[in-house]
């Protein structure tokens, strides 16, 4: 029996299957068809999606695919929060989080720093215990690497100085090791198919040409959408800062591929930043 401080699962059985096999050959099954090739060079931070699999699975996919190739030991998700807001950032320092997949261990040495560093990371309750931002990226992770370990981090706000402010604390812990970004975000929401292409292309190309400044001005402006702006933004500042110079769309659809439905769809991406 695990401990009651292991943040059990909010979502298996709904957002992704809660048996573990039928949930093991889905995630396979989604990396069968992602189609063999690797970055050249280090990676650094990856962007994936966080609806339910059937909806932005095969798009996560091919961010995480890349994994079999470059393995980590340790991995810092940013997640937004969808329920709770907060100032500065909750990081989850109980037991590890719970999939059907088995148990998540947390990285306590860089927890423990991360709180030691500022008092405004720390552990908030309410912002873990619905979150499915977070929790969703985790059975990927695990199908590829088993024995990883976890730092979870859930943004209370996406302003553009909490995004630098945690960037650079990340950086200073992080910096002389080798340890995955990865950055929670769906896209723009509930547009017609059209609109949401015009909107998500923005990103697409921002991210493409590496070019943090250039999509927090158009997230400001609202030329373009991203629930998960601000750990999309930090992921990319703090890639920067570790030697990252390039970034990579992986894959691009949204909801609208999936069902059918063209009138109020949702965006999807993969990305990856890396040092070539």
């Amino acid at each position: 029996m695990y401990d009651e401080k292991i943040r059990e699962s909010v979502i298996a059985g709904s957002w992704y299957p809660g048996d573990a096999a039928k949930l093991r050959q889905q995630i396979l099954d989604y990396f069968q068809r992602v189609p063999d090739f690797n970055i050249k060079g280090q990676l650094i931070s990856l962007v994936s999606p966080h609806a339910g699999y059937m909806y932005s699975g095969q798009v996560a996919a091919y961010a995480y695919k890349l994994l079999y190739k470059n393995p980590f030991k340790t991995v810092i998700v940013l997640a937004p929060s969808h329920h709770v807001s907060f100032e500065g950032v909750s990081v989850y320092d109980r037991g590890g989080y719970m999939t059907p997949l088995g148990l998540v261990p947390l990285d306590d040495s860089l927890v423990s720093a991360l709180k030691q560093k500022d008092e405004n990371i720390k552990y908030i309750p309410d912002a873990h215990l619905r979150e499915h931002s977070l929790e969703i990226q985790l059975p990927f992770i695990q199908v590829v690497m088993p024995e990883f370990k976890l730092v979870p981090l859930i943004m209370g706000n996406q302003k553009p100085s909490t995004c630098a402010w945690l960037a650079n604390i990340l950086w200073e812990l992080i910096h002389d090791k080798s340890i995955l970004i990865v950055a929670s975000s769906d896209l723009s929401h509930f547009h017609s198919y059209e609109e949401a292409m015009q909107l998500d292309n923005v990103i697409l190309d921002m991210v493409d040409s590496f070019d943090t400044k250039g999509l927090g001005h158009n997230i400001r402006a609202r030329s373009c959408e991203a629930c998960g702006a601000g750990p999309v933004i930090t992921a990319m500042l703090l890639a920067e800062r570790l030697g990252a110079t390039q970034g990579r769309v992986l894959k691009y659809a949204n909801s609208g591929d999936v069902t059918g439905d063209l009138g109020r769809v949702v965006g999807y991406m993969a990305a990856a930043f890396f040092q070539p």
